[in-house]
């Protein structure tokens, strides 16, 4: 069956449906990562994005469900170059195809990826449709295109944020799906979801913590009365400036708890800081890219090393407008800010996902940045969790 990707410039690519018979809209984005497309479809950052996938050939693995990121698949819809037709590994539980048409996620296969991410880089992301339907009519594709809102001042935070407090219990699993011994906790987490990755929990259960998810609306006199440890700001999707309560509940926890920010936590806690965001040409997307240390905390993060990180975001820091905190890390390709560093409120973020679902493994020594300074806060007497302790 026949399938349409149109651009608002107007672009129209023609290609083959699979997935669900529908037509879904939203910003155009890349991806080059060449495996682990099942953790990037569950990854609630791609709320109303198309993606598209630079390697050519996606699906030779299907779709493992233990995988998932997040409960469903998150995109508004897929992009691919040649969609495998045959599913090869034992870990396997449904073919690409059939897990987005039961997720209802259109997906269209057969076009010139090279050439639509060639247009993205030159000109940057661009609203798009995506139609999967037998009535598809190309001029009508054209006119809703070009009448999508862009991504900038798109709060989408409130669509994907848990409804209630919830524990994640679940540490890292091995290849066969059983659970990797862990210490029991003791110390408890907070985690802000905005969209949460859950393997960002996992990490944290692995290393020892108790983790309770919050709604993103949570107050910081709520989240204080949960007795925190330290606060973990997730990643989520949309424009970073459109949450400004958001923003006022981490100040309002700065320096009372340890905080920990990834993706637009650390957007949030720049603002929190005094900076503010600003939409990018094209973002970052991709398991790829290299970012530079520029203020260490040794022994495994010393300054001056190169982490290669796993990326998924389209708005960026300002660092220069910090008013507490310094600029700790930068993009390598582009020198966008990668880091903050506000140690003396104890507090530190990252651009990328440390948690490496998927990606390199570099970058989770921040998980155990993150553990040492909730252990020094709790040594230093401060916090709601040493409180609860000593009572």
């Amino acid at each position: 069956m026949k399938a349409w990707l149109v651009l608002a410039d107007g672009t129209a690519f023609s290609g083959t449906a699979f997935g669900a018979e529908a037509a879904a809209e939203g910003e155009v984005v890349f991806n080059t990562s060449m495996t682990g497309y099942p953790e990037l479809l569950t990854d609630p950052s791609y709320r109303r994005q198309i993606l598209t996938l630079t390697y050519p050939e996606i699906g030779n693995y299907g779709v493992c469900r233990r995988d998932a990121e997040s409960e469903r698949a998150q995109p508004a819809a897929l992009v691919v170059r040649a969609l495998s037709p045959v599913v090869s590994n034992w870990r396997s539980d449904v073919d690409l195809s059939s897990y987005l048409r039961d997720a209802g996620v259109p997906g269209i296969a057969g076009i010139d990826t090279r050439a639509l991410v060639r247009r993205l880089r030159d000109g940057g992301t661009v609203m798009g449709v995506v139609s999967t339907e037998p009535s598809a009519d190309v001029r009508t594709l054209r006119e809703r295109a070009a009448a999508l809102p862009g991504m900038a001042g798109c709060e989408l935070i409130s669509q994907v944020t848990c409804k209630a407090p919830w524990q994640m219990k679940d540490g890292l699993l091995d290849d066969a799906g059983h659970a990797l011994p862990h210490p029991a906790p003791s110390r408890h987490v907070v985690a802000y979801d905005f969209g949460i990755k859950h393997n960002m929990a996992r990490m944290l259960v692995q290393r020892g913590c108790s983790v309770t998810m919050v709604p993103a609306e949570t107050g910081a006199d709520a989240v204080l009365a949960l007795a925190p440890d330290g606060v973990l700001l997730s990643n989520g999707p949309g424009d970073p400036s459109t949450v400004p309560h958001v923003v006022a509940a981490v100040r309002a926890l700065l320096g009372r708890v340890p905080i920990f920010g990834i993706c637009m936590g650390h957007q949030i806690l720049g603002q929190a800081l005094g900076a503010s965001t600003y939409k990018t040409p094209f973002g970052h997307r991709g398991a790829n890219q290299p970012v530079l240390l520029e203020v260490g905390d040794p022994p495994k993060a010393p300054a001056g090393r190169v982490l290669i990180t796993s990326q998924n975001h389209g708005f960026a820091v300002r660092p220069g407008e910090l008013t507490t905190g310094r600029a700790s890390e930068t993009n390598v390709s582009d020198g966008t800010n990668e880091g903050i560093d506000a140690r003396e409120r104890f507090a530190f973020s990252v651009q990328y996902h440390p948690e490496a679902a998927p990606g390199p493994h570099d970058a989770d020594v921040h998980f155990d940045r993150f553990v040492s300074m909730m252990d020094a806060f709790r040594a230093q007497g401060h916090g709601a969790g040493a409180s609860r302790r000593a009572s």
